[in-house]
Protein backbone atom coordinates (compact mmCIF):
# COMPACT_ATOMS: atom_id res chain seq x y z
CA UNK A 1 0.00 0.00 0.00
CA UNK A 2 1.27 3.16 -0.92
CA UNK A 3 1.39 6.36 0.66
CA UNK A 4 -0.57 8.52 -1.73
CA UNK A 5 -4.33 7.25 -0.79
CA UNK A 6 -3.18 7.27 3.01
CA UNK A 7 -2.39 11.02 2.48
CA UNK A 8 -5.32 11.79 0.01
CA UNK A 9 -7.69 9.80 1.88
CA UNK A 10 -8.41 11.98 4.91
CA UNK A 11 -8.08 15.11 3.16
CA UNK A 12 -11.17 14.64 1.51
CA UNK A 13 -13.00 15.55 4.05
CA UNK A 14 -11.61 18.21 4.74
CA UNK A 15 -13.04 21.70 3.12
CA UNK A 16 -10.75 23.66 0.72
CA UNK A 17 -11.96 27.30 2.40
CA UNK A 18 -11.38 25.55 6.37
CA UNK A 19 -7.62 24.79 4.89
CA UNK A 20 -7.15 28.40 3.38
CA UNK A 21 -7.85 30.04 6.31
CA UNK A 22 -5.18 27.35 8.17
CA UNK A 23 -2.83 28.38 6.01
CA UNK A 24 -3.27 31.78 6.11
CA UNK A 25 -3.46 31.84 9.97
CA UNK A 26 0.03 29.92 9.84
CA UNK A 27 1.68 32.27 7.27
CA UNK A 28 0.47 35.46 8.73
CA UNK A 29 2.84 34.65 11.96
CA UNK A 30 5.45 37.07 12.76
CA UNK A 31 7.70 34.59 11.62
CA UNK A 32 6.73 34.24 8.62
CA UNK A 33 7.13 38.11 7.99
CA UNK A 34 10.36 38.39 5.57
CA UNK A 35 10.20 41.63 4.83
CA UNK A 36 11.60 43.82 7.13
CA UNK A 37 9.64 47.34 8.66
CA UNK A 38 11.33 51.21 8.05
CA UNK A 39 12.93 52.43 11.05
CA UNK A 40 12.53 55.66 12.21
CA UNK A 41 15.60 56.91 10.37
CA UNK A 42 13.98 55.44 7.41
CA UNK A 43 11.04 57.10 7.37
CA UNK A 44 12.72 60.17 8.01
CA UNK A 45 15.08 60.16 5.08
CA UNK A 46 11.44 59.64 2.87
CA UNK A 47 10.24 62.31 4.47
CA UNK A 48 12.89 64.42 3.81
CA UNK A 49 12.91 63.14 0.16
CA UNK A 50 9.28 64.27 -0.23
CA UNK A 51 9.78 67.64 1.19
CA UNK A 52 12.90 68.43 -1.47
CA UNK A 53 10.39 66.84 -4.09
CA UNK A 54 7.38 69.23 -3.05
CA UNK A 55 9.65 72.33 -3.03
CA UNK A 56 11.06 71.69 -6.58
CA UNK A 57 7.56 71.16 -7.51
CA UNK A 58 7.02 75.13 -6.03
CA UNK A 59 10.01 76.24 -7.59
CA UNK A 60 9.03 75.35 -10.85
CA UNK A 61 4.84 75.91 -10.73
CA UNK A 62 5.34 78.98 -8.35
CA UNK A 63 8.61 80.73 -8.36
CA UNK A 64 7.29 83.48 -6.57
CA UNK A 65 5.84 81.54 -3.65
CA UNK A 66 9.03 79.49 -3.62
CA UNK A 67 10.97 83.04 -3.26
CA UNK A 68 8.78 83.95 -0.58
CA UNK A 69 8.96 81.18 1.34
CA UNK A 70 12.92 80.93 1.56
CA UNK A 71 12.97 84.41 2.72
CA UNK A 72 10.25 83.54 5.62
CA UNK A 73 12.70 80.46 6.16
CA UNK A 74 15.80 82.77 6.42
CA UNK A 75 13.96 84.83 8.52
CA UNK A 76 13.01 82.20 11.01
CA UNK A 77 16.66 80.78 11.12
CA UNK A 78 18.10 84.27 11.79
CA UNK A 79 15.72 84.65 14.96
CA UNK A 80 16.18 81.48 16.51
CA UNK A 81 19.93 81.25 16.03
CA UNK A 82 19.62 85.43 17.82
CA UNK A 83 17.02 83.36 20.52
CA UNK A 84 19.77 80.88 21.06
CA UNK A 85 22.64 82.80 21.22
CA UNK A 86 20.74 85.20 23.93
CA UNK A 87 19.78 81.99 26.05
CA UNK A 88 23.85 81.18 25.78
CA UNK A 89 24.58 84.31 26.67
CA UNK A 90 22.02 84.38 29.69
CA UNK A 91 23.35 81.36 31.38
CA UNK A 92 27.08 81.86 30.94
CA UNK A 93 27.15 85.26 32.36
CA UNK A 94 27.46 85.64 36.17
CA UNK A 95 24.20 85.15 37.64
CA UNK A 96 24.98 86.87 40.33
CA UNK A 97 25.84 90.26 40.34
CA UNK A 98 27.24 92.00 43.92
CA UNK A 99 25.69 94.97 44.46
CA UNK A 100 27.77 95.86 47.39
CA UNK A 101 30.77 93.95 49.35
CA UNK A 102 31.57 93.33 52.72
CA UNK A 103 30.63 95.96 55.48
CA UNK A 104 33.32 96.91 57.71
CA UNK A 105 32.88 97.95 61.24
CA UNK A 106 31.11 101.31 61.92
CA UNK A 107 28.48 100.20 58.73
CA UNK A 108 31.46 101.68 56.56
CA UNK A 109 30.81 100.14 53.37
CA UNK A 110 33.79 98.31 51.73
CA UNK A 111 33.78 99.80 48.05
CA UNK A 112 33.39 103.31 49.45
CA UNK A 113 36.82 104.59 48.93
CA UNK A 114 35.59 108.20 50.44
CA UNK A 115 33.70 107.07 53.16
CA UNK A 116 37.30 105.07 54.35
CA UNK A 117 38.86 108.01 54.02
CA UNK A 118 36.27 110.15 55.82
CA UNK A 119 36.66 107.29 58.54
CA UNK A 120 40.35 107.81 58.57
CA UNK A 121 40.12 112.10 59.68
CA UNK A 122 37.28 111.22 62.08
CA UNK A 123 39.61 108.20 63.98
CA UNK A 124 42.70 110.32 63.49
CA UNK A 125 40.26 113.47 65.26
CA UNK A 126 39.83 110.85 68.32
CA UNK A 127 44.00 110.20 68.37
CA UNK A 128 43.22 106.28 66.87
CA UNK A 129 46.05 106.69 64.89
CA UNK A 130 46.99 103.10 63.92
CA UNK A 131 42.74 102.77 62.83
CA UNK A 132 42.71 105.63 61.01
CA UNK A 133 45.97 104.36 58.83
CA UNK A 134 44.37 101.16 58.40
CA UNK A 135 41.04 102.92 57.22
CA UNK A 136 43.48 105.01 54.91
CA UNK A 137 44.87 101.86 53.38
CA UNK A 138 41.83 100.37 52.59
CA UNK A 139 40.42 103.98 50.68
CA UNK A 140 44.20 103.60 48.79
CA UNK A 141 43.25 100.34 47.36
CA UNK A 142 39.79 100.78 46.33
CA UNK A 143 40.69 103.91 44.94
CA UNK A 144 43.15 101.61 43.13
CA UNK A 145 40.63 98.89 42.05
CA UNK A 146 38.31 102.02 40.67
CA UNK A 147 41.40 102.94 38.38
CA UNK A 148 41.97 98.69 37.55
CA UNK A 149 44.89 98.78 38.95
CA UNK A 150 43.73 96.21 41.22
CA UNK A 151 41.58 94.28 42.33
CA UNK A 152 39.84 94.15 45.73
CA UNK A 153 39.00 91.23 48.08
CA UNK A 154 38.69 91.62 51.63
CA UNK A 155 40.63 88.24 52.36
CA UNK A 156 43.85 89.68 50.59
CA UNK A 157 46.76 90.53 52.68
CA UNK A 158 48.49 94.38 52.58
CA UNK A 159 51.42 93.07 50.99
CA UNK A 160 49.34 91.00 48.11
CA UNK A 161 48.42 94.51 46.27
CA UNK A 162 52.04 95.44 46.27
CA UNK A 163 52.88 92.31 43.66
CA UNK A 164 49.47 93.24 42.04
CA UNK A 165 49.02 96.36 41.28
CA UNK A 166 49.14 97.96 38.07
CA UNK A 167 51.80 100.78 39.30
CA UNK A 168 55.21 102.30 37.63
CA UNK A 169 58.35 100.94 39.49
CA UNK A 170 58.18 104.46 41.65
CA UNK A 171 54.68 103.48 42.39
CA UNK A 172 54.98 99.86 43.82
CA UNK A 173 58.14 101.03 45.78
CA UNK A 174 56.35 103.83 47.76
CA UNK A 175 52.91 100.90 48.34
CA UNK A 176 55.34 98.69 49.62
CA UNK A 177 56.97 101.43 51.87
CA UNK A 178 53.41 102.32 52.80
CA UNK A 179 52.61 98.38 54.00
CA UNK A 180 55.98 98.28 55.82
CA UNK A 181 54.52 100.90 57.53
CA UNK A 182 50.61 99.93 57.69
CA UNK A 183 52.14 96.81 59.58
CA UNK A 184 54.74 98.89 62.30
CA UNK A 185 51.73 100.61 63.68
CA UNK A 186 48.64 98.39 63.18
CA UNK A 187 50.42 94.93 63.71
CA UNK A 188 53.59 95.71 65.36
CA UNK A 189 51.83 97.79 67.87
CA UNK A 190 54.73 100.79 67.03
CA UNK A 191 52.92 104.22 68.53
CA UNK A 192 51.54 106.47 65.91
CA UNK A 193 50.99 110.03 66.19
CA UNK A 194 49.29 112.97 63.99
CA UNK A 195 52.43 113.27 62.00
CA UNK A 196 53.15 110.11 61.05
CA UNK A 197 49.62 109.37 59.78
CA UNK A 198 49.81 113.10 57.78
CA UNK A 199 52.43 111.71 56.38
CA UNK A 200 50.68 108.60 55.58
CA UNK A 201 47.94 109.92 53.77
CA UNK A 202 49.93 111.92 52.12
CA UNK A 203 52.23 108.96 50.55
CA UNK A 204 48.93 107.48 49.60
CA UNK A 205 47.68 110.15 47.55
CA UNK A 206 51.25 110.14 45.78
CA UNK A 207 50.81 106.49 44.78
CA UNK A 208 47.59 107.29 43.05
CA UNK A 209 49.69 109.39 40.29
CA UNK A 210 51.83 106.41 39.36
CA UNK A 211 49.36 103.89 38.41
CA UNK A 212 50.71 102.45 35.20
CA UNK A 213 48.49 102.66 31.58
CA UNK A 214 46.57 99.85 31.10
Amino acid sequence: MTLGPMLAGPAQGVAPDSLRRALGDVFARPEYRWVQGRTLWQWLLELWYRVLDWLGTLQTAHPGGYRMLMVALMVLLAGLVAHIGWVVWRITRPTARPTERAVAAGGVRLEDARAHRERAEALAREGRYAEAIAHRFVALVLALEQRRAVVFHPSKTPAEYVNEARLDPSGRASLAALVGRLYRHVFGAVPCADPEYRDFAAAADLVLQHVAPA
